[in-house]
């Protein structure tokens, strides 16, 4: 399958071979905010919309993680600078595993992640967009950019310091464009969408399973990360 065809306006920084090879060892999916789910707009309360063929995108990758790996779940994580009411929303409806906000340093954040789930760098793949996540996005194994005509100078700034390894075509539903990508790097997209469009015994193990996944939220108080209680 040629994914420099299906995906042309997408940018490889590394070969779509490499992609996959790096795919292979995510264990842990995190999620910018601002800009990822969102076009980056926000009400004067804080909170913004997102779409649900992003969540969707979300199941999917997420279930097509479980059936390649044998009943493992991923992490699956939102890291945000602010405290967005959405974010937890979707974060809770969706049982992903952990929201930080309002933590500036992500790369901060990062390293608390990794040290309270027992993950390595390597294996996490970041989906971001912006300036305030490049330090996270210099450590981990997968990094993917939302790439906007807007920024052509911050693109060329990651290109240039090898800051991502690949850049969506889409500015909005991103984060849909590039559970589709890993997906089909892995090579279960069709056993992915065929189980869950038919709602198999298998999906309905996993959606039950998945169910029982609490989310914790994390934020920053008096210098350090603190779990928080939502409110």
């Amino acid at each position: 399958m040629d994914f420099s065809q299906l995906f042309p306006s997408g940018q490889f920084l590394v070969s779509p071979e490499e992609l996959a090879r790096k795919a292979a060892r995510v264990r842990a999916y995190l999620f910018d905010w601002d800009g990822v789910f969102t076009d980056g707009s926000k009400f004067a309360d804080g909170n913004s919309l997102f779409s649900e063929l992003d969540a969707m995108g979300t199941n999917l990758l997420r279930f097509g993680h479980w059936l390649r790996h044998a009943g493992e779940f991923p992490f699956v994580g939102i890291m945000t600078g602010e405290k967005n009411p959405s974010s937890v929303a979707l974060a809770q409806r969706e049982h992903f595993d952990a929201v930080y906000f309002r933590i500036k340093n992500k790369g901060e954040a990062l390293g608390h992640l990794l040290r309270t789930y027992g993950l390595q760098a390597e294996e996490v793949a970041f989906v971001f967009d912006d300036v305030l996540d490049l330090s996270a996005a210099a450590t981990v194994g997968l990094r993917l950019m939302v790439r906007r005509p807007a920024a052509p100078l911050l693109a060329e700034y990651v290109s240039k310091h090898q800051l991502a390894d690949y850049a969506t075509a889409s500015e909005m539903h991103s984060v849909r464009e590039v559970s589709e990508l890993l997906l089909g790097l892995l090579g279960n997209y069709d056993e992915t969408v065929r189980k869950r469009s038919q709602f198999t015994a298998e999906y309905d193990t996993y959606f039950a399973t998945r169910n029982q996944r609490l989310t914790k939220l994390y934020t920053k108080e008096a210098g350090r990360i603190v779990e928080a209680i939502d409110s």
